[in-house]
């Protein structure tokens, strides 16, 4: 059941977190299978004279996110509403809001979000919004709050807030990751080790299309001195970091960079009939007699990974192995999609091998072939041969191995 979390974090700034963690969802935009699900975070600010909301929830969840809010205040109260993104995850309830607010509250946006928003809701939702411009501060209820606009993180309408006065980083989705962690923040080692798995996987899945930017905006923040000096980090989904808040950045720019795990390999296959997996087997063998660590994704007729577990393994891994069979002259529909995310969410400068296996005709190996070399990935060699592996073929699946890991080592 989906439940909601209402804990005072701060003091002095008085602040609040209210999650959402939504253990119901199974496809996230649609898409990406999430069994860990996902959690939508709010935060609420209370000052001398304004109250500000940091974002809001998912439509679906409105009754439990106003229910929780009018815990602290009345939504009368709120006097201002900053809107990091529109994704309406983070959105939905912004009409219910406003409603019980009586529209008093400034929306404050990018001039994207606040298209968007009247794309999404209406232009009544924005008959009091504030268009901001990067790096502008504003005082309110004697604080100042600088916004930062980092475009495609993974919308062009997302900017962060910094609360220059208590170095404060309500980051939205950069920071966010999916799960439904068991604290609040990072303060558990145990739950951090569990968590950042799935921080991977939403990076890769969710702004993994525009990752280039990731690097890109976090050295503009780390250039503005605030990502060194930030006393908390407090995402729209996932653990607040105050423990190590550099943590969650450093690991968002290890991710974006594609920077390795020393000896980890990614093998993904198809195997109908068995012809690839025996093939696969051979490469496997001769990855561990080198000492690597292979991880292993099969789709065969008794198993079939999520695509989004297969893209989180990729940014750190070292290289990747494909293995696919041939189906009615084309490369097997389930590895073909696999592919054609991990080119498009994936794409970092990794050797690629690519094994096939054919039973008239074989065009798998060298369609993938293509799709590689006009990717960032490089292309190491391709295997293909038709039915059983002969002696001959397992010297070419030994050699192709042993070329993949002269790059690697």
């Amino acid at each position: 059941m989906p439940d909601v979390k209402v804990e005072r974090i701060l003091e002095d700034p008085e602040l609040y977190i209210i999650r959402v963690d939504d253990d119901r969802i199974k496809y996230f935009e649609a898409t990406w299978d999430i069994p860990e699900g996902i959690t939508y975070n709010a935060y609420l600010m209370k000052l001398d004279g304004a109250t500000v909301l940091f974002d809001l929830s998912k439509a679906e969840y409105t009754d439990l996110f106003m229910e929780a809010l009018e815990k602290l205040v009345d939504p009368k109260e709120v006097t201002h509403v900053v809107i990091h993104h529109t994704e309406p995850d983070h959105t939905g309830a912004l009409p219910a809001f406003l409603e019980a607010n009586g529209y008093k509250a400034k929306l404050i946006g990018t001039s994207f979000a606040k298209r968007f928003l009247e794309g999404f809701y209406g232009e009544k939702v924005v008959e009091n919004f504030y268009t901001i411009k990067d790096g502008e501060e504003m005082n309110i209820g004697g604080k100042t709050f600088r916004f930062i606009t980092v475009p495609w993180l993974h919308w062009p309408d997302t900017m962060i807030t910094y609360v220059v006065e208590d170095k404060l980083i309500f980051s939205c989705d950069a920071g966010g990751g999916y799960g439904i962690p068991e604290t609040i923040d990072d303060s558990n080692e145990e739950v951090v080790q569990r968590y950042l798995p799935h921080v991977t996987k939403y990076i890769v899945t969710v702004i993994g299309h525009y990752h280039k930017y990731i690097v890109q905006n976090i050295k503009k923040l780390k250039s503005l001195g605030i990502v060194e000096e930030a006393r908390m980090i407090l995402p729209g989904h996932g653990l607040i970091w105050r423990k190590n808040p550099m943590r969650i950045f450093e690991h968002y720019e290890a991710v974006g960079a594609g920077k390795t795990t020393k000896g980890k390999v990614l093998v993904i296959y198809d195997s109908m009939y068995g012809f690839v997996e025996r093939r696969m087997n051979i490469v496997l063998d001769e990855l561990r007699k080198h000492g690597l660590k292979p991880v292993v994704y099969k789709f065969t007729d008794k198993e079939a990974p999520a695509v989004s577990d297969i893209l989180g393994e990729v940014p750190d891994s070292e290289a990747i192995i494909i293995g696919a069979s041939t189906y009615e002259a084309e490369i097997h529909p389930r590895i073909r999609y696999a592919l054609y995310e991990i080119v498009d969410k994936a794409n970092y400068e990794k050797p690629v091998l690519i094994v096939g296996a054919f039973g008239w005709a074989g065009v798998a190996g060298k369609k993938i072939e293509t799709l590689i070399t006009r990717s960032k990935f490089d292309h190491v060699d391709t295997v293909e041969s038709r039915g059983m592996p002969r002696p001959e073929d397992e010297e070419r699946l030994r050699e192709g191995v042993r070329k993949l890991v002269e790059l690697i080592s």
